[in-house]
């Protein structure tokens, strides 16, 4: 059951948060002279690099964006194309059966879609919205307060050994505070946890090491005023 939510949350999100960019698009075999289209396409940013200062500096948005999440698509495109077996097969599917997959495709694909979802996840300062009432809800049913959530969900990120994401998803119908190493994710078969992500933060030191250094608590507590909650209630909403 929790497959099934996860992956139908993912197609949802590939669908209408990302649209083509996590899309499988068609490869055909090139005639002579011609090169075969890229199954995975680096998305653009939804809003200037600038857009999220003082949260998160434009030169980080640049570096991570453009390089870093431009490798991970690099990388997995390449793995891919290195087994024809693979070719057509959606990022939620190669997610979901990753385990038996090679390395490369754990985690360029997780850096892949990972960064796709977390980039719609962010919005300029006041254009974010409000949690719905909703989700308001289910944060109070499942935590007891929003203070208590984010309290939680801090301790998450702060707590992630190493490299990693902290994630809100939506399991048997409630929601629950899990983290995951490097670009593993909910949706993957191998995940200690899995579910369908409504809300995940960076904490690799890329995404913030420029601006805060060794800080990430401070990392965190800008990032809190640049979430785009009208994301995460759209995307809470589909995993009911």
């Amino acid at each position: 059951m929790i497959r099934t939510l996860a992956l139908s949350a993912a197609l949802s999100f590939s669908s209408l948060a990302v649209g083509p960019a996590l899309a499988q698009s068609s490869v055909t075999q090139p005639s002579s002279g011609q090169t075969a289209t890229a199954a995975f396409a680096l998305p653009a940013l939804p809003y200037a690099a600038e857009a999220l200062e003082p949260a998160i500096d434009a030169e980080t948005m640049r570096v991570h964006h453009g390089r870093h999440h431009k490798t991970y698509v690099d990388n997995l495109n390449a793995a891919v194309a290195a087994d024809p077996a693979l070719a057509g097969v959606s990022i939620e599917d190669l997610l979901g059966r990753v385990s038996t997959l090679p390395t490369a495709i754990r985690n360029n694909g997780g850096g892949h879609w990972n960064h796709s979802l977390f980039w719609t996840l962010l919005a300029p300062v006041g254009q974010g919205g409000e949690p719905s009432a909703e989700l308001t809800a289910a944060i109070t049913r499942d935590f007891g307060s929003m203070d208590a959530f984010k309290t939680a969900f801090n301790q998450a990120a702060t707590t992630r050994f190493g490299s990693g994401w902290a994630w809100l998803i939506v399991k048997d119908g409630k929601l629950q505070i899990t983290s995951t190493a490097n670009q593993d994710n909910p949706l993957m078969d191998l995940a200690e946890v899995r579910g369908a992500p409504v809300l995940a933060v960076d904490v690799w030191e890329h995404a913030y090491y420029l601006k805060y250094q060794n800080k990430r608590a401070d990392y965190l507590t800008a990032w809190w005023t640049v979430v785009n909650w009208n994301t995460v209630n759209r995307l809470y909403a589909e995993a009911q």
